[in-house]
């Protein structure tokens, strides 16, 4: 009876601990917005105004913020948003410091945005922090320019995600052959390092050995 207790608790917790980050994630961002976005409305356009009582709106600022950003978007499809988006643009590249935050920051976006690159589509393994340790590692960029000129041809760029918090980490430059495939997808490579290795991919090699050459794995020769 015990052993049962101790089961249905440990079950309930693995069901209920996903569900209430995941409640508390979406609530804690929906009041964030909201506390950012309604303060800016005129009171007489706020319809929270208008209701009896002290009642508020949960998401009123979410669906401003939305409403807001798909007229932005729609602006800056014709001639005239464009304009002023790129005297806007002359403008930040006067400031000194502003304008490589504000560029760094606009290439990222474009990146992840446009669709049109590899980047963290692809996993690997790679040996870090020395030779014998082999961690997870994303595809982020091909390497060009110096690091190409440095490094050599077919050189890529990793990023090295940290456990459990997969946003920070390190980038590393290395030829293609010193890294070993890996048939997962990137979501399933975020929860292996999310989840301290506990959500183990059956994708994974199982030792790195097999993902060798033959040349290389092959027993050496006795000496004479």
């Amino acid at each position: 009876m015990f052993r049962w207790l101790r089961n249905s608790f440990l079950t309930g917790i693995a069901i209920a601990t996903p569900l209430g980050v995941t409640l508390f994630l979406i609530i804690s961002f929906v009041g964030f917005v909201d506390n950012v976005v309604k303060p800016l409305i005129p009171a007489r356009y706020n319809p929270e105004n208008y209701l009896p009582g002290d009642y508020t709106i949960p998401g009123l600022g979410v669906v401003i913020a939305v409403v807001l950003l798909t007229m932005v978007g729609a602006l800056a499809a014709n001639l005239f948003g464009r304009t002023l988006i790129s005297v806007g643009e002359r403008l930040v590249d006067g400031v000194p410091l502003v304008r490589h935050v504000y560029g760094a920051l606009k290439q990222i976006v474009e990146t992840v945005f446009s669709g049109k690159t590899n980047s963290f589509k692809e996993v690997v393994l790679i040996e870090y922090p020395m030779k014998g340790l082999y961690v997870v590692a994303f595809v982020s960029a091909e390497g060009r320019g110096a690091m190409q000129e440095v490094i050599g041809d077919d050189v890529i760029g990793l990023f090295v995600p940290t456990t459990p918090n997969p946003t920070s980490g390190f980038l590393l430059y290395t030829p293609r052959a010193n890294t070993i495939h890996v048939d997962m997808s990137v979501e399933e490579a975020a929860k292996l390092i999310i989840s301290f290795g506990m959500v183990t991919a059956d994708k994974l090699p199982k030792t790195v050995r097999d993902t060798l050459p033959p040349d290389v794995t092959a027993a050496p020769e006795a000496a004479p």
